[in-house]
């Protein structure tokens, strides 16, 4: 199983991002319960505006794509700027546009149940809104989602929920020792790795 995160951040490397940082705790977790992981700071790619998969010679998307398709598990890393995603983050959801009408060789939107989570640098500065914006977004391309998406829990408590979610989609249970993780998350879904169980992380840090 692979987990991919997307960091959205407006900072190129090397510089340091907070939002990375967030999303590290995830992946620590995930790769704790035998998750393959990886990061892409997008800032970092051509990553050109348009709506297609491939937006022509020196755009970079197409890697990121092919580096989406291929995890079972997508984390959608952004800031908050003026209470809204990330623009790199919008461009991001611009260019996922193009997988509502791309199939597999079943027939099945390409981006079809996979989990998916969301992690957003900022707090009260408009953190439910970027959250409501990137979840709509990925529930149109087929991404699985909890009801309440919205929950939000400190880091030491979304890094638990995320563990969770690995053994949860690897076997369908969750685990005995997991009772507070219900007040910050909420699965769905079968646990099959065709079907994996829908969950989502949320955390809100101290800036992007």
């Amino acid at each position: 199983m692979k987990a991919l995160a997307l960091n959205c951040t407006l900072k190129a490397s090397p510089e340091t991002s907070n939002t990375e940082a967030l999303a590290r705790v995830v992946l620590e977790a995930l790769g704790e319960e035998g998750v393959e992981t990886e990061i892409v700071r997008v800032v970092d790619h051509e990553v050109r505006p348009g709506v297609t998969s491939d937006e022509g010679d020196g755009d970079q998307w197409p890697q990121i794509r092919d580096k989406v398709l291929g995890a079972e598990i997508l984390v959608f890393a952004t800031p908050t700027w003026l209470g809204r995603p990330s623009s790199v983050a919008q461009r991001v959801l611009e260019r996922m546009d193009a997988m509502l009408s791309e199939q597999d060789d079943d027939g099945r939107p390409v981006a079809f149940n996979r989990v998916a989570g969301v992690v957003v640098t900022g707090n009260e500065d408009g953190a439910h809104h970027v959250i409501s914006e990137v979840c709509g977004g990925l529930i149109d391309i087929g991404s699985r989602f909890p009801g309440r998406p919205g929950r939000t829990g400190t880091a030491a408590r979304a890094r638990a929920t995320t563990t969770s979610t690995a053994m949860r989609a690897r076997t369908g249970r969750i685990p005995p020792a997991a009772p507070r993780l219900r007040t910050c998350c909420r699965w769905r879904g079968r646990g099959r790795a065709a079907d994996p169980a829908a969950a989502v992380v949320v955390l809100r840090g101290p800036g992007p």
